[in-house]
């Protein structure tokens, strides 16, 4: 039986069409569609370039080093950009990130064009990578500036599982443009310069904000930039370490990040050189195309089904069990390493690890002062993605040629395992700093 202990009090539920009644909130959401959408088609149109392009051979350590470099970029802008949020206009933040980053799409697009590989590339995707992790958190930070605070938990849940959607639908429309352009480097380059119209209206989105709207409401920074970037990582560790809620949170998410990075890349090189077609389902970037939908039906449904959990079991027993859920789904369904059984556990570890992150977002959004949120939001995503990155950096150093390991999924689901008994712990220490008090 849930007691009042579990579930959050500061949580309340207005239901979706009275969210987005909410002007600013609307005109986020928006941004933010259209941001995640254009992160989807360039991601997707990159890695088709890259990994499945006929006109190119690669290795599963060439693919490991391609996830590595979309993963990496905001592990290494991300101890200075939380800072920078805090400190900067918001919204004039999000209007120049998005047009420098549709300027980079369309260098990259016609680097892809002309034949260009290695380096070159691998650069250009990291800064443009960075940039968009970097305008995730500036939206992340704003939304308490357009909705209230009882309301986060939820406004949280449908801004960021429908935004990772719109990703996912993003990666279908590179899908479907590489089949009207072509699977050839000029084909990839013209995928990959669709992606520019989300840049585009996102930053235009974004522009209609009236400066300051979206925070910071005060400054608590050094006299200088150069001394608040400096600041921007201690700061936002120090503050996540004395928030309880935050930090355990962070442990689950942390293991989960590692678990699935394992799983990323064990997909994307059984689909390319193990798996078989199945019915309609072919194998290849088609194929990974319909995995990612199966992911991405999971993060729809837990956007519409995580605010009323934690409502219903609180917030502690909702992690607890999405871990649980996601250890079995790792183990039974991965163990097979076929197609069908691949796209159940990718529904089911997209669904979990989504229902984990909406929980942790809204602990940070809650739990953490507006003067130093991007910073916290900037830790957390740059600890995230140092996580999965390295996870499938020792992946690829041990997987067969064909993607088939054993090993490595009961290592993944060690990990899930991990994250339940981290979380529990500072979830305890939580508790008993309150008693104390």
């Amino acid at each position: 039986m849930t007691t009042s202990a579990d579930v959050d009090p500061h949580h309340s539920r207005i239901g979706a069409r009275r969210l987005l009644a909410i002007d600013g909130f609307r005109r986020l959401l928006f941004s933010r569609f259209s941001s995640q959408w254009g992160d989807g088609l360039f991601q997707t149109g990159l890695a088709g370039a890259v990994v499945f392009n006929p006109e190119r051979a690669v290795s599963p350590q060439e693919i490991a080093a391609g996830f590595v470099v979309l993963l990496l970029p905001y592990s290494v802008i991300g101890p200075f950009a939380g800072a920078l949020l805090d400190r900067w206009d918001r919204r004039r933040v999000l209007v120049v990130a998005n047009l420098l980053r549709g300027a980079l799409i369309l260098v990259s697009a016609i680097c892809v064009t002309t034949g260009v590989a290695g380096f070159p590339i691998l650069l250009l995707a990291l800064i443009v990578i960075g940039i968009s992790r970097f305008v995730g958190s500036g939206l992340s930070a704003s939304l308490p500036h357009v909705v209230p605070v009882p309301n986060l938990v939820e406004a949280n849940a449908l801004s960021v599982t429908l935004g990772a959607v719109v990703s996912v639908i993003g990666g279908g429309c590179a899908i479907g443009l590489r089949t009207l352009f072509g699977e050839d480097n000029t084909g990839s380059g013209l995928t990959t310069a669709v992606a520019i119209i989300g840049s585009g209206l996102a930053a235009w989105l974004a522009s209609r904000f009236v400066r300051g709207a979206l925070g910071p409401d005060r400054v608590v920074e050094p006299a200088t930039a150069v001394a608040a970037v400096a600041h921007g990582l201690f700061d936002g560790a120090r503050v996540a370490a004395r928030t309880p809620t935050v930090a355990a949170g962070f442990c689950a998410l942390l293991a989960h990040r590692a678990s699935f990075g394992i799983s990323l890349l064990m997909t994307v090189i059984l689909m390319r050189y193990s798996f078989e077609d199945w019915g309609p389902v072919e194998a290849g970037l088609p194929g990974l195309g319909v995995v990612l939908g199966a992911g991405g039906i999971g993060i729809f449904l837990a956007g519409l089904t995580t605010a009323r959990l934690v409502t219903s079991l609180g917030r502690k027993r909702t992690v607890f069990l999405a871990l649980g859920l996601a250890a079995m789904s790792q183990f039974g369904l991965g163990m097979p390493m076929i197609l069908p059984t691949t796209l159940a556990a990718a529904f089911l570890i997209a669904y979990t690890g989504q229902v984990v992150k909406l929980c942790v977002d809204a602990a940070v959004q809650r739990d953490i002062g507006d003067e130093t949120r991007g910073r916290v939001f900037a830790l957390y995503d740059m600890l995230f993605n140092i996580t999965q990155a390295l996870a499938v950096a020792v992946a690829a150093t041990v997987i067969p040629a064909n993607g088939e390991s054993v090993t490595l999924i009961v290592v993944a689901t060690v990990v899930y395992l991990a994250g339940i008994t981290g979380f529990e712990l500072v979830s305890r220490r939580g508790v008993r700093s309150r008693r104390e008090a």
